[in-house]
């Protein structure tokens, strides 16, 4: 029987939940990595072939407070929470028309004013609408695509560029996933993920967990041909102007190696510019 998104979701961080961390006894053979069905099912209140038929995609129009009962049960956060929702249609989505990719131009000026911050604006779909010169230069210039999955996944670089590829392919494959739960018959969306599940084999095992989560503070670390190392802190803000849009603004401890190889990225960055 072919399980709804609900029930793969749902399938999914069961098998993330221990016994342990759900305050519940370990007895006999287990043959699941995480909670049985019915121990979910006892967990949020509910009869177990109730909670059968929902990860079989039998039903698939639980009431607000049996998905509370569930993400309290599976320990989801809150975009898990959030994500649960809008797989069960109690949470809200965006219509497509909505989508804006216009960036305004305060927004503009704004990120122009941050000569050693890179910062970018990207849609739901991870299309980056807009980018300061210093962003351009710590992102070789988007030679590659002007999309960041595409550039997590199908750029050959990407393993050197991102030190630490699998935990930033794990992270944006978990933003794509929620982003795509917020608008999933927008068309860029869905073009974006089915480019992905063609063309990358690790792209297409993460997307199988499942995983919905937004970003927060984060810190990378990046090789640039042009500097070297550099760890950044990343903070990501929703643009509230343009709902769907985001920015993410990189900046380097003061006084490290990596804020003086900034500082040597931005000079690079400015003199490009001027060359132009």
């Amino acid at each position: 029987m072919a399980r709804s998104e609900l029930g793969a979701y749902l399938t999914t961080r069961r098998a993330g939940v221990t016994p342990a961390q759900a305050n519940l006894p370990v007895t006999g053979h287990r043959r699941v990595p995480g909670l049985r069905r019915e121990e979910v099912a006892l967990l949020a209140g509910v009869s177990a072939d109730y909670y059968v038929r929902l990860e079989q995609g039998r039903e698939r129009n639980p009431s607000a407070q049996v998905l509370d009962a569930l993400a309290a049960a599976l320990r989801l956060d809150e975009d898990g929470r959030l994500h649960l929702f809008r797989l069960a249609g109690l949470g809200p989505r965006s219509r497509a028309a909505a989508v804006v990719d216009r960036v305004e131009p305060s927004l503009l000026a704004l990120m122009d004013a941050w000569p050693h911050n890179p910062a970018i604006v990207y849609n739901r779909a991870y299309d980056v609408l807009a980018s300061n010169a210093i962003a351009d230069a710590l992102f070789r210039g988007w030679a590659h695509s002007r999309n960041l999955m595409h550039v997590v996944f199908t750029d050959p670089a990407a393993r050197t560029f991102y030190r630490d590829w699998r935990e930033v392919a794990h992270n944006s494959v978990a933003g794509f996933r929620l982003n795509h739960g917020a608008a999933p018959d927008h068309p860029r969306v869905r073009q974006v993920l089915t480019e992905l599940l063609d063309d990358s084999p690790e792209f297409t095992d993460l997307w199988t967990r499942h995983d919905a989560r937004g970003k927060a503070l984060e810190c990378k670390r990046f090789v640039h041909h042009d500097v070297g190392p550099l760890t950044l802190t990343m903070q990501t803000f929703d643009v509230r102007a343009a709902p769907g849009q985001e920015l993410v603004v990189y900046h380097a401890e003061p006084a490290s190696p990596s804020s003086e190889a900034l500082a040597l990225l931005g000079s690079l960055a400015a003199t490009s510019h001027r060359d132009l």
